[in-house]
């Protein structure tokens, strides 16, 4: 998974409006350890993740923050062999993330509870 990813998708807000995307993700890995960088925008939205994890076995733990608009909190799942399920939380945000990764391809669905309700990306690198 390190490295460089970029592709494109949908997001689709509160109001049920959808906007088609473009991102852009980076991914580094040491050992147990992996940090992500998603940044991900339309002509009229913007989006930006920041991650931090660790795996201990299959189980994943570590902190998030969301760029663009100050929000962070704890992220934790299972995962393994490319396939993550993973919960991020904070005061009033839930948002379920699978993430998928097979040979140079890789997808990104995340579902959420605000004004922000799903995006759904295919990267490649």
């Amino acid at each position: 998974m390190a490295g460089t990813w970029g592709g494109s998708g949908t997001v689709a807000l509160e109001d049920g409006s959808t906007e088609r995307i473009r991102c852009r993700a980076t991914y580094g890995v040491s050992g147990p350890r992996m940090s992500l960088v998603l940044t991900c925008a339309s002509d009229a939205y913007k989006f930006g993740l920041q991650a931090d994890v660790v795996a201990e076995g299959s189980t994943i733990s570590g902190s998030w923050t969301e760029t663009s608009r100050g929000a962070s909190g704890v992220l934790q799942g299972r995962g393994g062999g490319g396939n993550f399920q993973l919960v991020a939380t904070t005061a009033g945000f839930n948002a379920n993330i699978a993430l998928a990764t097979r040979g140079n391809k890789q997808s990104v669905s995340i579902r959420a509870d605000s004004q922000f309700r799903a995006a759904n990306i295919s990267l490649s690198r």
